[in-house]
């Protein structure tokens, strides 16, 4: 398990800036494009699904690598989910009626929204988590560590002993 710090006030700020600069600056693109009202709607749809699902992934990705437990499922599809995100962008700027230069715009500003948002969530996270335990993680006392693991067989042990119930 990777040990995490608390990202300094400068790093936190600068991914929240990324994040706003990116949004917006793909939102306002929108906006000023010479396309249709439909064709908008499908780009804002596709910002809007590309966030959640890096979000999604990162948090899923962040619970494995803490030991928290989730399903492959729940993994396969927020990876899926980006993925589309992505390749539906794509399909729809090389489809656009749009100059070369404006499709790089929105492909650019969409990278770094994501980028920017899977940064903005580690922080959020690693704030949270440090607030949880009132220490760093690379501190947290040994003691700690033996109770989370504890809580985590035993929710692994009553998870097993459902699925028993239920296959019976």
């Amino acid at each position: 398990m990777q040990q995490s710090i608390k990202p300094t006030k400068a790093f936190r700020i600068a991914s929240i800036v990324a994040l706003v600069v990116g949004v917006g600056a793909y939102f306002i693109g929108l906006y000023n494009a010479p396309m249709a009202l439909n064709e908008k709607g499908y780009y804002f749809t596709i910002m809007l699904f590309g966030l959640f699902s890096v979000i999604s992934l990162q948090k899923t990705v962040r619970d494995k690598m803490e030991g928290v437990p989730s399903t492959k499922a729940y993994f396969l599809a927020s990876g899926v989910a980006v993925a589309s995100a992505i390749v539906l962008l794509v399909i729809g700027l090389i489809n656009a009626e749009l100059l070369l230069s404006e499709k790089g715009f929105f492909g650019m500003a969409f990278t770094l929204s994501l980028f920017a948002a899977i940064t903005v969530q580690k922080n959020v996270r690693d704030g949270a988590a440090l607030e949880l335990n009132g220490t760093t993680a690379q501190h947290k006392p040994k003691e700690k560590i033996e109770e989370g693991k504890n809580d985590n067989s035993r929710y692994l042990m009553e998870v097993e002993q459902t699925k028993a119930k239920v296959s019976q």
